[in-house]
Parts: C-alpha cells; structure tokens; sequence
C-alpha cells in the first residue's frame, strides 16, 4: 500500500519547511509513503526548498493556473505514480500533519473512501465571527446539495483512496474543497469526517485578501456550484417567486377593473404579464440545465474512464520531475517505461 501526500504550493518557500518537517514518515496501514509538491507557478525558491527537504516528487505547473486546477494535476501525478491512497493537505502548515494516520483510518479500515477533516472551526480563535457563520452557512448548503453530512467543507485536510481519486473532476477554477464533496455525494462515492487538529496562523490567507472577498468569491462559488449541480431545483424556485410576484400587479389589476378604474390600470396588467412570462422562461432554464447536468454526468463518467485507461497503459503524469531520493529516479524511469509501453500499445 502506498500513500502519497500532496501539497499544492505558490511561493511557500518560507512555510513549506515546517510543513514537511511536520508530516510524518511512516503511517500505520501503508508500506511507502511519499510526498509530492505540486509546484503552482511560484516565482521564489519553492521547489528547491522541496528538494532540499527530500520530497519525493514534483509536479511544476508552467504558470499559476489556480488551487483547483494544482489540485487536480496532483491527484492526477499521484494516481499515475501508484498512489492506493492520496492526502490533500496546504502548505502553510494549517493542518496538523500528525492527524494524517486519524484522516485515513476510516479508508484503511474499509469504512470510506473519501474522508475530509474537520477543523471544528467555532474553535479557531483567527477567525472572526462572520467568518465562522459563513462557514456554517456554505457548508450546510453543501450538504444539502451533496446528500452528505460534512461538517467542515471547505477544509483542504482530506484523503481519497484509489476509485474515490479516479472519479474525481474539479472544473472550478477557484476551488476544488466544495465541488469533489458535491461530487462525491452525486457519484455514491462513500464519505466521512474526522476531528483534526490545527496549528498556528503562519500568515494571511492568499486565497481571500479581505473579508469583503472572502464573502464575495465564497457566494458566488456555492451558487454557481449549487447551480450546476441542482439547476432544476434552483430555476423551479426563482420561477416559483417570479409567478407568485406576477399575481400582485394582475390582483391589482383585476380590483381596479371590477372597480371600473381598469383602463387606468394597464401598467400592472402589463407589469404582471411581464414577470409570468420571466416565471415561464426561468422555468424552461432550469429543464435545460437539468438535460445538460445529465450530459455531465455522462461526461464525468467518459472522464472516468479515460483516466482508467490512462492508468492501464502507464501514461506518465504531465509537468513531472522527480525529488531529492531515489524514489524520485525510480519514478521518472517507470514514466519512461510507461512512454515506451503507451507507445506499443498504440501501434496496436
């Protein structure tokens, strides 16, 4: 059994030693455990501060593609390199790497397959109160869209074994923590959550530069997700509230008409004819969005799919480079060797 931890990072050269130093080496369950730093773009000494601390593997991104999508190229590399179960933890040292043997115990023990920690967040003394509500909001509209009952989604500590990894397909461009739960609940892909511990605030959040962003980014995240996942649901709503706002001005409309006063009254006939045909509209938006949420859904499991036979013919992860330790040799010679054998099997 193999575990791989993966630490997306942008510019972490300052943290990232303190959070390698705090993961550990051996994991009850597991016979290798290997670290992969996915390199985001950073512009300082990032991946030589990795190598020097003898990380396994590298993944470097070409420029700054986002969280989401270092996320994905590193559950991606982590699949391609054996990986039976892969752990998702930040580089700033937020996570307690200590907790990691807890975060996977469920897996190991064959009661889940993908397990998020719970960061407890009413305990964390940095975050603000409004901070602490949202986070209560954002993950209850998480769960009722997901069928799960994460307490904590956006927190980054969280483990996937190898089918949870495999189905996973985040196209956020923001954030990957709520869409693979949202996911996960949609595919029956079996969830659960565990206490975690956190360390001290290293340094100010680089996702959300003020509350007012914090806010901003993390609404239009959950509606746009929320959205995508449930658009019948959303759009049968919002028509719903549009037809009943279409009664007030044809009510008053018909009050003045039996009054005699119909004629100057048009405007709310008008007004009210207006806003049943948005009601109408709207509705037929969310029977759209209802047929291309099945088209994703098959799409997700084309995805699926080509990422198994990807892993079948040994495809090597894309933006690879090895570590500081002989694994890292080893890996870069299989992902030769996966070359020459996709190579065959494609004449084939």
């Amino acid at each position: 059994m193999k575990l791989i931890i993966q630490i997306p990072c942008l510019n972490e050269e300052e943290t990232l030693p303190a959070t390698l130093a705090d993961l550990p080496r051996e994991v009850p369950g597991f016979d290798t455990v290997e670290v992969l730093v996915i390199d985001d773009g950073s512009t300082d000494r990032t991946i030589a501060v990795a190598r020097q601390h003898g990380v396994h593997h590298i993944v470097k991104l070409t420029n700054n593609k986002g969280l989401a999508a270092a996320f994905q190229a590193g559950l991606d590399a982590s699949l391609k390199l054996g990986a039976d179960v892969v752990v998702n933890t930040d580089a700033d040292n937020q996570y307690s790497g200590s907790d990691i043997p807890k975060l996977v115990e469920p897996i190991v023990d064959g009661r889940a397959d993908m397990v998020v920690g719970d960061r407890e967040t009413d305990q964390i003394e940095h975050f603000s109160p409004l901070k602490k509500r949202l986070q209560k909001l954002g993950s209850w509209v998480v769960r009722q869209a997901s069928d799960t009952d994460v307490p904590d989604t956006t927190s980054g500590f969280r483990a996937y074994n190898r089918e949870a990894a495999i189905q996973m397909a985040v196209v956020s461009k923001y954030t990957y923590t709520l869409e693979t739960i949202i996911q996960a609940g949609k595919l029956l892909v079996a969830t659960d959550h565990v206490a975690i511990a956190t360390n001290p605030k290293t340094r100010e959040s680089r996702l959300f530069p003020s509350m007012g962003s914090y806010v901003r980014r993390n609404a239009v995240a959950i509606a746009r997700i929320y959205t995508q996942y449930e658009p019948l649901k959303v759009f049968s709503y919002l028509a719903l509230l549009l037809f009943v706002l279409s009664l007030i001005p044809f009510v008053r409309f018909v009050v003045a008409y039996l009054d005699g006063q119909g004629a100057g009254h048009v405007q709310s006939l008008i007004f009210g004819a207006v806003l049943f045909n948005s009601a109408v509209v709207v509705g037929v938006l969310g029977v759209i969005g209802d047929l291309l949420y099945s088209q994703r859904m098959m799409s997700q499991r084309i995805f699926e799919r080509v990422r198994r036979i990807e892993l079948q013919l040994k495809v090597p992860p894309s933006h690879y480079e090895p570590g500081a330790t002989d694994t890292g040799q080893q890996a870069t010679t299989g992902a030769q060797a996966g070359r020459t054998e996709e190579r065959e099997a494609l004449k084939l």
